[in-house]
């Protein structure tokens, strides 16, 4: 069992700073990566792209698009972890091949190997291409809407492992073939390669609360639902090895090998994406700075509260509010909202307000 760290984080004061003091730093992007393990995507631009804005605070002079700019060169893949993102060359072998989870409905199949053929023999592929080579017509989408039966099959054949994003055309996803190492023998590899991808989630998003670790665990049902029969024994296994202590009443956990003491907090503001590790869990969130936080892009206009994509405003260690950033006609335009109802008065956060915004102008040049 892990060593409870109880007298460095003993209080919801001393939490708070330990789940910020984590958090950021000033990588290469590789670097972020590998400590990261996955990024979440998004597609929404305002003023820029999720995975774009959570890199910015851990990635060294990172400019946005960055990310997709480089993606060809980088160790990374896009594909299904708890979320759709970017998941580091480890995280997809740890999760691939998904393999006899009757994840091709057997109609598909003689369509699924001969598109596997198709793109093989080109190398890769624009699913226009394999539209017009198959015409396999259209089909109803998880949405209601009409998609491109192709374009259904070669995300499907994309989520199993069997093709891969080579890189982006205009935002629309390349495919290429992909290949992977043989799957786990036996039931002990298995367990291995799980309480890996437990690590790499709850290292990701650490301190969680422990209805937070339930559910962040169980959302590996994306990741390997080859072996979604065994995340709840890997949950158990990973309360009995992770660090953890109580708090108002609340286990907290974290990964054993972290060191809890933490120093004074930076005078520093930070604008943070609305998936970043510090945002995603919004029970963690409520619990840890006393308000609750909602993402509003898809709510009508009318039952707006925060805005259209209002961003977590970091003070110190505390989310004190909101910014909503746009670009108008003399640069970007940033609003702030507060949930006291007014900014802090202290003679540091005017400046360092200033310094974040001009790091955005800079991030979005």
């Amino acid at each position: 069992m892990a060593l409870v760290s109880v007298a460095l984080v003993s209080s919801a004061a001393q939490l708070r700073r330990f789940a910020v003091a984590r958090q950021f730093g000033a990588r290469p992007l590789t670097a972020a990566l590998d400590a990261l393990g996955f990024v979440q995507a998004d597609p929404i631009r305002a003023p820029a792209r999720a995975q774009d804005l959570t890199l910015r605070h851990r990635v060294v002079n990172y400019r946005a698009g960055d990310l997709e700019r480089q993606y060809p060169s980088l160790p990374i893949e896009e594909d299904v972890f708890i979320n759709y993102g970017f998941v580091t060359r480890r995280v997809s072998a740890l999760m691939h091949p998904r393999a006899g989870a009757g994840l091709l409905p057997l109609s598909s199949n003689r369509r699924a190997h001969a598109l596997l053929a198709y793109v093989r023999q080109r190398g890769e592929v624009h699913p226009r291409q394999v539209d017009a080579h198959f015409a396999h017509g259209r089909v109803t989408n998880w949405w209601g809407g009409q998609s491109s039966a192709t374009t259904q099959l070669l995300e499907l054949m994309h989520y199993k492992g069997m093709l891969r994003v080579a890189r982006r055309d205009t935002g629309i996803r390349i495919y290429a073939v992909h290949q992977h190492d043989t799957p786990p023998r036996g039931a002990a590899e298995k367990r291995q390669r799980l309480d890996a991808l437990v690590d790499i989630v709850v290292r990701k998003y650490a301190p969680l609360p422990a209805s937070s670790l339930s559910s962040v665990v169980r959302r590996l049902r994306y990741a390997v639902p080859q072996w979604s029969d065994m995340i709840a024994k890997a949950l158990l296994r990973a309360k009995q090895r992770l660090a953890h202590t109580s708090i108002d009443g609340d286990m907290w956990y974290w990964p054993a090998d972290e060191a809890t003491a933490v120093t004074e907090p930076l005078d520093t503001v930070r604008f943070l994406a609305p998936f970043d590790p510090l945002v995603w869990d919004r029970r963690k969130f409520e619990q840890l700075w006393g308000w609750a936080y909602r993402f509003e892009a898809y709510t009508p206009v009318t039952k707006r509260k925060l805005g259209y994509y209002a961003l977590p405003l970091l003070w110190r260690d505390a989310v004190i509010g909101w910014v909503n950033a746009s670009n108008g006609a003399q640069g970007i335009d940033v609003k702030a909202g507060y949930v006291s109802g007014r900014a802090p008065r202290d003679r540091g956060f005017r400046n360092a307000y200033e310094a974040e915004v001009e790091r955005l102008r800079t991030f979005l040049a």
